[in-house]
């Protein structure tokens, strides 16, 4: 099950639009049909009006298959409907072909059920395997970015570059920079043709035969083939349709992602803004009742933040929901991650994987908040926003917990109020610093260390590096330009939080 919205959305990006609707956009979609031949009746949510000559032909199909949505290419006319009751018509472009269509739109709406319910995509290592078998070489499927998405068992051919790839689950820099030089990347930008690539003993590379694998006009993938020298016909033939299968299970898996993700994002947004039913969300998100941690991520390239954040979405929702520790969300500017563990190392190592799978040029923020049981999630969504706000300020650091770092925030918060409302003009603190400044004396800092020291001068004067007799002739000098009542619990507790609300070192 879908609904028209997600839908909409979805096809948008294959060059899909939608030109007239009638219902709500939250309307469930929960079948896909095409029109058959003959007298045969067909009935669905969704009709593939495949040879349909003009908008109004099509809707006339919809109301006989008692469709709520239609699906046609081409349709530019005006949209006239004499009494026909259809819900809503979607145009795509010429370029996008009826399999690339009917694909997506059968993985969107009959996986959504499988979606929900933990089940995969179609399996891309048996169509590795299958591909392997009919070119007689081992065969490796990337994605767009060169990340291995399956290979063959076959093992014809295999060598060291090979090797390197499948236990990266990417195409190392030193290969990436001979293909370049070589214009393989060139080629598959261009061409749909296979491109052999002759070997190179010095990165351990026997040979390759690779195809794009497209999307109309779309780069979505590549097939690789290890092989010594080029493939004969036959076998170009296998691997340029082979290219053209995978193109299709690449959209069924993008269209299955992408309703996971959206799936899994809404359940997590619930969870962070405080559900009543926190625990039934956990177990359908498969988080398990033990202890977990909040992450609150952020990314940007300069002053990007769009580009970079959907990266690290996608990254960190990579892969379905069984073979990830961590649950996401996008919310904002933030996405934030339900990580099970107590040990906030192992958030951190979380974080450093998804810092490690995007571009060098990519600033990742983090914050990690202290362990929390799943009804507390609201509040370790706060700890995880402080410490996020903390990285900030110190982005070459390690990411902070909040267990190990909550003075740090607490003393940010202090400072964060301060900024709000009027410093102090008058008392202690504020008569000595304007005499600091007005004398260059470091009146403010001997008050510091020595608060700091619990009153003891010596320790006070190894802070400062001065003497211990300088402390004490220093606070002497103090007590005749303002009222310093040392001896007052409190007042010492009032001038330790201004002097940690005001001054941020």
């Amino acid at each position: 099950m879908i609904t028209l919205d997600r839908l909409v959305n979805v096809l948008g990006n294959y060059g899909v639009r939608l030109r007239w609707s009638s219902v709500p956009r939250t309307t469930e979609l929960r079948s896909v049909v095409m029109r058959e031949t003959g007298d045969r009746p067909v009935v669905g949510d969704v009709l593939l009006a495949i040879g349909a000559d003009s908008v109004s032909e099509a809707a006339q199909w919809a109301v006989a298959a008692r469709a709520v949505v239609v699906l046609m290419r081409g349709g530019e006319e005006p949209i006239t409907f004499d009494g026909t009751e259809v819900g809503a018509v979607m145009v795509a472009d010429e370029a996008v072909s009826w399999s690339e269509l009917a694909a997506v739109v059968y993985g969107l709406v009959l996986e959504g059920r499988e979606t929900e319910s933990g089940r995969g995509p179609t399996d891309l290592f048996a169509l590795a395997d299958s591909l392997a078998e009919a070119i007689g070489d081992a065969v490796v499927i990337h994605d767009e970015s060169l990340r291995v998405l399956a290979y063959s068992k076959l093992q014809r051919h295999t060598d060291a570059a090979r090797i390197e790839t499948i236990l990266g689950r990417q195409t190392p820099e030193h290969l990436r920079e001979l293909f370049e030089a070589r214009g393989v990347f060139a080629h598959l930008a261009s061409s749909d043709d296979p491109l052999f690539v002759a070997g190179d003993a010095e990165h351990g590379v026997t040979g390759r035969m690779v195809i794009a694998v497209r999307s109309a006009r779309e780069l979505i993938g590549s097939v690789w083939v290890a092989c010594e020298e080029p493939l004969n016909d036959a076998a170009r033939t296998a691997l340029a349709d082979g290219a053209h299968t995978v193109a299709l299970h690449l959209l069924r898996s993008r269209a299955s992602a992408d309703l996971e993700r959206q799936v899994e994002s809404e359940l997590v947004i619930r969870l962070l803004e405080g559900a009543a039913d926190a625990a039934t969300l956990a177990s359908r998100l498969g988080v398990p009742q033990s202890p977990l941690r909040v992450i609150a991520l952020q990314a940007s390239i300069g002053a990007d933040r769009d580009a970079a954040l959907l990266m690290a979405f996608e990254r960190a929702t990579a892969g379905f929901g069984w073979s990830r520790p961590g649950r996401s969300a996008l919310a904002g500017n933030t996405v934030y991650t339900l990580l099970p563990g107590e040990e906030a190392a192992d958030a951190r190592r979380w974080i450093s994987g998804v810092r490690a799978a995007l571009p060098e040029d990519v600033t990742v923020l983090a914050g990690i908040s202290g362990t929390a049981k799943v009804v507390d999630v609201p509040a370790a969504r706060h700890e995880a926003d402080e410490c996020l706000a903390l990285h900030e300020m110190t982005p070459s650091a390690a990411p902070p917990a909040y267990d190990e770092s909550w003075d740090e925030i607490l003393l940010q918060r202090l400072r964060t109020a301060a900024r709000k409302g009027r410093y102090p003009e008058r008392g202690p603190v504020a008569d000595l610093r304007r005499h600091d400044r007005a004398n260059a004396t470091e009146y403010v800092a001997t008050l510091r260390a020595w608060l700091e020291a619990q009153g003891d001068p010596i320790e006070a004067g190894e802070r400062l590096s001065v003497h211990e007799n300088t402390v004490r002739y220093r606070l002497r000098k103090m007590s005749e330009i303002t009222k310093l009542p040392l001896d007052d619990a409190r007042k010492r507790l009032a001038m330790m939080i201004e002097l940690a609300a005001i001054d941020a070192d």
